[in-house]
């Protein structure tokens, strides 16, 4: 099965599928502490940067939603990704049957409004493509992250420890009115 990634653009960045060369700056991203310190806290290496890479790209094959890279008008490399997955955590009924959306942007562009911007427009796109209930989680601390997250439509479902680390798992049950 063949399926196509949607490109959705807005005026400030283009939501694309990864593509082969965007593997360099995907796991320069995610080697970052910055980026990593409330997602497990542990630089990436290049290995397991691939393996999520590749994750992505089947994602969308297997399920027809997955990751976007975020490319930011003016600049030729992916700044970031936005998207959708099944994370198949082991956090029970009440999260992981559903899709879990994630947003990361290199820190260079955190703070501008990119982040709500790309994360918007992939929400738009599974509200009428896809449809239904999304979560996601955050680490409590990821003031940047849950000002997204609430503007977006979540609400605290409970929380939880991921490998000992609180986290807040969150629940949409759709668009917010």
């Amino acid at each position: 099965m063949l399926r196509t990634i949607p490109t959705i653009n807005t005026p400030r960045v283009t939501l694309r599928g990864m593509r082969t060369e965007d593997f360099a700056r995907f796991a320069d991203i995610w080697a970052k502490p910055e980026v990593v310190s409330h997602v497990g806290g542990k630089p990436w290496p290049k290995s397991r940067s691939w393996d999520s890479f590749l994750r992505n790209a089947g994602h969308w094959q297997i399920t027809g939603f997955g990751q976007w890279a975020v490319q930011i008008h003016g600049h030729s490399e992916m700044s970031g990704q936005t998207g959708f997955f099944y994370g198949s955590r082991g956090l029970g009924e009440d999260f992981d049957p559903f899709p879990e959306a994630g947003w990361v942007l290199d820190p260079q562009f955190q703070g501008q409004g990119i982040g709500i911007d790309a994360a918007s427009a992939a929400h738009d796109w599974f509200d009428r493509v896809v449809a239904g209930r999304s979560v996601c989680m955050i680490t409590p601390d990821n003031e940047g992250s849950l000002k997204i997250a609430q503007t977006l439509g979540y609400v605290a479902l409970r929380e939880t420890l991921i490998e000992g680390d609180p986290v807040v798992l969150m629940t949409r049950k759709g668009p917010p009115i």
